[in-house]
């Protein structure tokens, strides 16, 4: 099974850390693994609520530091293909149709936005939009390329205002915050009261992931933290969102099966919830 880029981590400060779902301090191993360039990892799985996470994980400030060059490179080079899946997965969750009854104006922010390509569709659209990227080059080329404002760092270090946007979108992020609660307590603040978040990242409950454990392709490095539907599901409405819809899909990743079986598990990953990605849309409650 072909992994997601992942970077070779270097000289490394580590840290222990509790659960960031109920925090406890109460891991049972759950899957081990090796970076690129062999360094060893682990995730746990908390006894006490079932958040699967990386522990001990690295520092953030030294985390963030794999988002240059190399990264910007892998973005560049899958930038369309991560946008017809995010498209993909807005029309699957009737995005259009939520978003029909937001006032004006319609603001819509992308936290991880890479190179901006989604950006620019949703202007094209009709919306007033930014975004934010931790990788510098990312945010350079996106507002180089494409006219659009992105904010080079975190959510929390853009420092926007209260009730600043309609939308927010996060797609493969959230799993890469050393603080998923505060990453969602501030995107519940930029957040206006009738405002709408799309969340995607991978489901540690999915197929994929019970299939082949450590070689999960999502079971990476610079992942931190790996929900489920019902860890991300209690986050969300312990940090005041209600989810008003939810999707999952990818039943069996390319390569690891033949079409004839791969096309049904993929069709029935998404009917009964078991797929690989989950993409959820929450309001703010």
């Amino acid at each position: 099974m072909v992994k997601t880029w992942s970077s070779t981590p270097g000289d490394e400060r580590t840290e222990t850390v509790a659960c960031a779902l109920c925090g406890a301090r109460e891991p049972a191993a759950h899957l081990a693994g090796r970076a690129p360039g062999g360094m060893p990892f682990s995730f746990v799985r908390c006894r006490r609520c079932g958040l699967v996470y990386q522990d001990p994980r690295p520092v953030f400030e030294d985390l963030r530091r794999r988002y240059g060059p190399e990264y910007f490179a892998y973005e560049l080079a899958n930038e369309e293909n991560f946008f017809d899946l995010m498209r993909l997965g807005l029309a699957d969750i009737a995005f259009d149709r939520a978003a029909a009854g937001l006032a004006a104006p319609r603001t819509f922010l992308d936290v991880g936005c890479a190179t901006g390509m989604l950006l620019a569709w949703v202007r094209e659209r009709g919306w007033e939009v930014q975004g934010v990227d931790v990788c510098r080059e990312s945010a350079e080329y996106g507002e180089r390329t494409r006219g659009v404002r992105i904010h080079a760092g975190t959510l929390a270090e853009a420092r926007f205002g209260d009730g600043s946007f309609a939308v927010v979108h996060f797609s493969h992020l959230i799993e890469h915050v050393d603080d998923p609660r505060g990453f969602l307590r501030e995107v519940r603040r930029v957040l206006r009261a009738d405002g709408l978040a799309v969340i995607t990242t991978p489901n540690i409950a999915g197929l994929q992931a019970r299939l082949f454990g450590a070689r999960w392709r999502s079971a990476i490095v610079d992942h931190l933290v790996l929900f489920s539907r019902s860890t991300l599901s209690r986050m969300l409405a312990e940090e005041g969102f209600a989810v008003e819809r939810e999707v999952t899909w990818g039943g069996l990743a390319a390569g690891t099966a033949p079409a004839w079986l791969k096309r049904p598990a993929d069709r029935l990953a998404k009917r009964w919830g078991f797929g690989d990605v989950m993409l959820f849309l929450a309001r703010k409650a």
